[in-house]
C-alpha cells in the first residue's frame, strides 16, 4: 500500500511565500520522478513542477522564476517553494509520484495524494 501525503497549504496574501511538502511511503519498488500538479475551480488539473531522481526539473511557464521544486531522494520527499504568489495560483495542489515511464501527463503518474488547498488573497 502506497501513501502520498501533502502538507503546507493554506491562505496567504498575494506576493507572499508558501512551502508545500510531500512524502511518499509504502511498498514502492522505486520512484523515478515526483511532481506537483494543481487544479483551480473550473479548470483542468495541470503540471506545476516536476523533478526526476536525477535532478532534472520541469516547470509550467506560469510559475517559472517564482516556484522551486526540490527533492530528497532517500526520503521520497518533495518540496515546492512558492514565492511571489498571485491570486491565480489559487488551487488544490496535488503531489504525484512515478515508478516507471517518463510522461508528466496525469496518466503517467502512478501515485497521487489527496491534495492541499492553497488560497492566495489579493
Amino acid at each position: 500500500q502506497v501513501q502520498v501525503v501533502e502538507s503546507g497549504g493554506g491562505l496567504v496574501q498575494g506576493g507572499g511565500p508558501l512551502r508545500l511538502s510531500c512524502a511518499v511511503s509504502g511498498s514502492i519498488f522505486s520512484i523515478n520522478a515526483m511532481g506537483w500538479y494543481r487544479q483551480a475551480p473550473g479548470k483542468q488539473r495541470e503540471l506545476v513542477a516536476g523533478v526526476t531522481s536525477g535532478g532534472t526539473t520541469n516547470y509550467a511557464d506560469s510559475v517559472k522564476g517564482r516556484f522551486i521544486i526540490s527533492r530528497a531522494n532517500a526520503k521520497n520527499t518533495v518540496y515546492l517553494q512558492m514565492n511571489s504568489l498571485k491570486p491565480e495560483d489559487t488551487a488544490v495542489y496535488y503531489c504525484a509520484a512515478r515508478s516507471f515511464g517518463s510522461s508528466w501527463s496525469e496518466g503517467g503518474m502512478n501515485y497521487w495524494g489527496k491534495g492541499t488547498l492553497v488560497t492566495v488573497s489579493s
